[in-house]
């Protein structure tokens, strides 16, 4: 039986070649794809050396293991070509502000399953508010912001919330140091930097506005420690975490020295070595309706092979076969169960889990 194809938009980025590696190594067939032909050609040599069969031809046991296709976003008919070859379309370009809802579209055409890397709170909530009926009717699953921004926390605020049966106010809190950030990640950042209207969840009800920003301090277990924190932090967990956690208030913040280290705006340039020095401690509280509540983090360093490690695991799960029950649009912790899947990513060295 052939291994599944997976096919990479934006394979030629920095987490798009992550992806393609991870999943070669797990022993799937990738389709590179995105706009620069050129540059998935020269992806795919690369990704050759570790890869039976070769880059454009077939091995003896099927067709070639790693493929390209350049295809840009307006090409509707090519996107939809590229989701009908694969199981499974990861989407890595952003900022997904633009680029989400093309690709999303192509995989439900194609009847494929779709998951991205996303961070911002408007394409994770266009998905969910407008493409659940046409998932369900293609019988696929999509998984919006299924990376280390958005799925990590996603999952930990239904891991610490078994059980609870109502919360009161729940706070994700990022502790980040050494961000180096991609050419899109910048143009991402610059764009929730700049933005008026936000997504928030508060009293039991999603809205859109302008929201005023603040510092406050969250409290992180050590060697972190209580640390100044920028809230609200524009991340899409504000869309997710509500839909399968009782909770009257979900907000995410983020360490406030973060963007004052000099790296993270010019670091465009940076080699993946140097990308992998980053340093994290994600962390969920949980005030329960009644006082008192729960606490979890996981951490761990390289916030882009979390993101690598989590929609991989979820890539080859829903390619197999092995994802959830029903199809439509669903959050992380909605598509795999909570618990398991942390301890599978902890187990692949992403982090270390404390529930």
């Amino acid at each position: 039986m052939d291994a599944p194809t997976i096919a990479i938009y934006g394979a030629n980025g920095h987490t798009g070649r992550l992806v393609a590696a991870e999943l070669l190594a797990r022993g799937a067939r990738v389709l590179l794809a995105g706009r620069d032909g050129a540059a998935l050609d020269a992806l795919a040599a690369e990704l050759d050396d570790s890869a039976q069969g070769g880059a454009g031809a077939a091995s003896a046991d099927g067709p070639a293991r790693v493929r390209t296709r350049a295809v840009s976003l307006d090409d509707r008919d090519g996107l939809r070509a590229l989701a009908e070859e694969s199981a499974v379309v990861v989407h890595c370009a952003g900022p997904f502000a633009d680029t989400a809802v093309p690709v999303a579209e192509a995989a439900v055409a194609g009847r494929c399953h779709y998951i991205d890397h996303a961070v911002e709170p408007h394409p994770v909530k266009k998905l969910f508010d407008t493409m659940g009926a046409a998932a369900e009717r293609a019988g696929i699953v999509m998984v919006p912001q299924l990376s280390f921004y958005g799925g990590v926390a996603d999952l930990l605020a239904a891991a610490v919330t078994e059980g609870m049966t109502g919360v009161d106010r729940l706070t994700v809190g990022y502790a980040v140091t050494g961000w180096r950030m991609t050419p899109a990640a910048v143009r991402t950042a610059e764009l929730l930097i700049g933005e008026i209207d936000r997504v928030t969840f508060a009293d039991g009800a999603q809205r859109v506005g302008p929201v005023e920003i603040r510092n406050t301090v969250f409290p992180f277990p050590p060697p972190v420690g209580p640390r100044t924190m920028i809230a609200p932090f524009p991340s899409g967990e504000v869309v997710t975490i509500p839909r399968h956690v009782p909770a009257r208030s979900v907000e995410s913040q983020l360490t406030a020295s973060t963007f004052e280290e000099e790296q993270v705006f010019t670091s465009q340039d940076a080699t993946a070595e140097e990308r992998a020095r980053t340093e994290f401690t994600v962390a969920v509280q949980a005030v329960a309706a009644g006082g008192g509540g729960r606490n979890g983090h996981v951490r761990g360093r390289d916030i882009w092979w979390v993101g690598t490690l989590a929609s991989a695991e979820a890539a080859v799960r829903l390619a197999r076969g092995e994802g959830p029950s029903k199809a439509g649009v669903l959050s992380t912790a909605e598509a795999f169960p909570a618990v398991p899947f942390l301890r599978r990513l902890e187990e692949l060295g992403a982090f270390t889990l404390h529930l």
